[in-house]
């Protein structure tokens, strides 16, 4: 008897050790890390910028869907946490009602694997990954309809870095990574962790990959709008966030940001109301931002022609 409690005893011993095992994805897909973008060799136009914010992330979609309503030509995506989740199906080809349909389906108990044993943290993101991977048919971000960079912070300095290379579960998984509640993600035996760690609104990038006009989304709480009595420990949280995402939305040529419900949480009637208070934010400036873009478009073209009447002259 005392033998078979022993047995039963190192056999939870090695399941629990095992359970905890860090993941690290070392396969020929693996995404490919970079800490600066080279300019893209087919000039983005127009890039969107989508923040993160978990469950206000669906005001993305809201968004999406008027840019779509209103044939604004997108051709490079950027994404941080949920807008990389969000911008990974977009960038796939789904339309924004069809990502809206997919997002009702289910919810983060049908996308996330709880685990008492998950390394760091409660939510392992093998789920995750594996429904990203299959919603995009198992192509790597490069292969995507539209070009995509997924953002991540490296673990180890809290870095930004840019993920346009590789496997698109895994990246959104390390983009997505909360450090205390998912396992972080190991890529090559190097850790990232959440996009909101670094560069919650990643526009910077964008201009880095020689975007000539960039739309910012930033689904994060106002200044502000915390109501009375959220504790500091929130408030200390929101107002850093604050300063890594004010710097960002300064660079891009238009600005959604809407006024969401401060309270967010993981449930349906949150998900819908964020998504039309996103819709309702766009379509009240959706005018201003087409007046600014063929302003743009423009004075591009017309400094394009004046390159080229210069290099016959020489």
């Amino acid at each position: 008897m005392k033998n078979l409690i022993k047995s039963v005893g190192l056999a939870t011993t090695v399941l629990l050790i095992s359970g905890c095992a860090s993941f690290n994805y070392v396969e020929e897909d693996a995404p490919i890390a970079e800490e600066r973008i080279s300019p893209l060799q087919n000039k983005p136009k127009v890039a969107v910028v989508l923040g993160s914010g978990g469950p206000r992330g669906y005001a993305h979609i809201g968004i999406l869907k008027v840019l779509e309503e209103h044939n604004i030509p997108i051709d490079l995506v950027v994404g941080s946490s949920v807008g990389s989740l969000v911008g990974s199906f977009w960038a796939a080809g789904y339309s924004a009602e069809t990502v809206s349909r997919l997002s009702k389906e289910g919810g983060p108990l049908t996308l996330f694997d709880f685990s008492l044993f998950a390394d760091r943290g409660w939510i392992i993101g093998q789920r995750l990954q594996d429904y990203v991977n299959q919603g995009v048919g198992h192509a790597t971000i490069e292969e995507l309809d539209r070009e995509l960079i997924i953002v991540a912070t490296r673990r180890e300095d809290n870095r930004p870095v840019y993920f346009r290379k590789g496997n698109v579960g895994v990246a959104v998984r390390a983009s997505s990574a909360v450090p205390g509640v998912f396992s972080p993600v190991a890529i090559n035996n190097i850790e990232y962790v959440d996009a909101d760690e670094s560069l919650p609104v990643a526009v910077e990038v964008a201009r880095q990959a020689g975007a000539e006009f960039i739309i910012a989304i930033d689904v994060s709480a106002r200044k502000g709008a915390a109501p009375t009595g959220t504790s500091e420990r929130k408030l200390l949280k929101d107002a850093r966030r604050r300063a890594r995402i004010e710097p960002q939305v300064a660079m891009a040529d238009f600005l959604f940001h809407p006024d969401l419900d401060y309270d967010a949480g993981p449930w349906r009637s949150y998900f819908i109301a964020a998504e039309i208070q996103g819709e309702a934010a766009a379509n009240h400036r959706i005018d201003e931002l087409k007046a600014l873009l063929d302003q743009s478009i423009a004075i591009n073209e017309n400094q394009v022609g004046n390159a080229n009447v210069s290099s016959k002259g020489s």
